[in-house]
């Protein structure tokens, strides 16, 4: 298992009943993307609810690419995984005359968001964390970054008449060397990838490693164009990643401009609660109409005993910065935010490479089509890595057993850096790239420039990665390159708008792309 967020430990705590599981993690076992989850996790628990509204609203938000059948069992498999969460001590939000609590983001036609506070990711990765910690069937590599996935085809060229996943080769930070992992599976549940971006809410763990270590082994990527920016993350000079959850419109709170006038419902009906895609193009063409430098999220109306009680944590963050959110607007701007595309794998985790899962943000499941309602994530992540347990286990007594030793590291002609700030200035000029042409709004013109930069960028640490010995930097280094390079030639190959890509040179969308972007190395 590599990647410790909701996925991965689900698959963990899952697969651990009747196997050994070892979980790989870069930092320590509790940090993961999962903890910074603000809003919470939708699932059909209302008797005012129902499983085909849940549906129909994902569908609608997928705007034509989501799968159906992928839509229909995560959705209705929800309220069990919730139950399972509960147990493993998950304390979310009771209500008032309810069992739990529930509020409803945007896009929702219900209020089905099941959450703690608005800090539902900490409490759900806390719990899973003390559970891993106390079974006796996990072993846990903490500060161990995945190099790349080791399978037959590599190691066999040409003798192996198919392509299976039976390790991977592990950077032990602290220690400095490359380790072999064998497995019987391997799983990817390394998350996203919004550290290829300037802006971002996404922690610095989130750069891509699954996807590119997929891809260069061989495995298909799908609709890597279909990026989320979340329309709210703060606009401050010493803030650093920290969004203001969707949860703040649904109960209320409204976009303005400087002059303090409302503009959402100029660009959708639904005004404020608009999917996100909706809401961040608005808000980018706002600032590029006006010269600002970004929009404010007024929730002074609320009160300050309600914004107390609802959103503990984003108070505390925001004083910490000399802002209160009862008796100001808060300035905001879009960030990249989540991947709906990622690995191609079905509702079950598994890729087109046999023994290789993909679970979580990681995966391209179908779930999402071309636009991520809010707070499936967590949801898909759950209900993937559950189903995942349950098909690496029914394939482990059949599974082919090679008599392979994966073979050591190659140091051969490598030496230490003295010139660390490569790295550093790569990585900076990917993300500005990314940033400035391959954004919220695209055009033939500015994806073209940033596939040539790139791709020039690429030959440098190719260049560097063979020369010099691996580190954490240069491994995510490598992976947010070829990442972008993924995103870019997705974006290309979709010449029309939908869902989260949009483009000037095709701005509408076209019936001959109501399919899905693949590509494989």
């Amino acid at each position: 298992m590599i990647g410790s967020g909701i996925a991965g430990l689900t698959f963990a705590l899952s697969a651990a009943k009747g196997s050994s599981v070892a979980v790989v993690t870069k930092r320590s076992l509790g940090e993961a993307a999962t903890a910074y989850a603000q809003g919470g996790i939708a699932a059909v628990v209302s008797e005012a609810d129902s499983f085909e509204s849940h549906i129909e609203d994902t569908l609608e938000c997928g705007a034509g690419l989501c799968h159906k059948d992928v839509v229909a069992t995560i959705v209705g498999e929800g309220p069990k995984e919730i139950r399972r969460l509960l147990d493993w001590g998950v304390r979310f939000s009771r209500g008032e005359e309810t069992p739990l609590d529930l509020t409803r983001e945007g896009g929702h036609s219900h209020r089905r968001v099941i959450h703690a506070g608005d800090f539902t990711g900490r409490e759900i990765e806390g719990a899973l964390v003390s559970a891993v910690k106390a079974h006796p069937n996990i072993v846990v590599f903490e500060n161990h970054i995945a190099v790349d996935l080791v399978t037959t085809g590599k190691l066999l060229p040409g003798r192996s008449s198919s392509n299976e996943c039976i390790g991977a080769y592990v950077l032990d930070i602290d220690a400095r060397s490359v380790e072999a992992f064998a497995a019987t599976n391997v799983v990817l549940a390394t998350g996203g990838a919004g550290k290829v971006y300037l802006y971002t809410s996404n922690p610095d763990i989130a750069s891509g490693d699954g996807v590119a270590m997929a891809a260069r082994a061989g495995a298909r990527v799908a609709n890597m164009e279909f990026v989320q920016f979340h329309p709210t993350c703060l606009f401050h000079p010493h803030a650093k990643s920290f969004l203001l959850s969707e949860a703040l419109r649904g109960e209320g709170a409204k976009l303005r401009l400087a002059n303090g006038g409302e503009f959402m419902s100029r660009y959708d009906p639904r005004g404020d609660l608009a999917t996100r895609d909706v809401v961040a193009r608005a808000i980018d063409a706002e600032l590029k109409r006006s010269g600002d430098d970004c929009v404010f999220l007024d929730a002074t109306h609320l009160g300050a005993k309600f914004i107390a009680r609802r959103f503990p944590n984003i108070s505390e963050r925001l004083a910490h910065f000399g802002l209160d959110m009862s008796r100001e607007p808060i300035p905001v701007v879009p960030a990249a935010h989540y991947f709906c595309g990622g690995v191609s794998a079905d509702v079950d985790g598994m890729t087109d490479i046999e023994g290789l899962f993909a679970c979580g943000e990681v995966a391209c499941t179908g779930l999402h089509g071309a636009n991520r309602l809010a707070s499936n994530s967590l949801l898909e992540a759950v209900v993937t890595a559950t189903r995942a347990a349950v098909a690496a286990s029914s394939r482990h007594s059949g599974r082919r057993r090679w008599a392979l030793e994966i073979p050591p590291w190659d140091t051969c002609g490598t030496t230490d850096s003295d010139e660390e700030v490569v790295i550093s200035q790569n990585w900076d000029e990917i993300r500005r790239t990314m940033w400035n042409y391959v954004g919220v709004v695209r055009s033939n013109k500015r994806l073209d420039r940033a596939l040539r930069r790139i791709l020039l960028l690429k030959e440098e640490i190719h260049e560097y990665y063979w020369n010099f010995t691996v580190t954490s930097n240069l491994v995510e280094l490598r992976n947010i390159a070829l990442v972008a390079e993924l995103v870019i030639r997705s974006a290309m190959d979709r010449r029309e708008s939908r869902g989260l890509h949009f483009t000037i040179d095709f701005p509408e969308p076209s019936d001959e792309f109501l399919k899905d972007t693949v590509i494989a190395l």
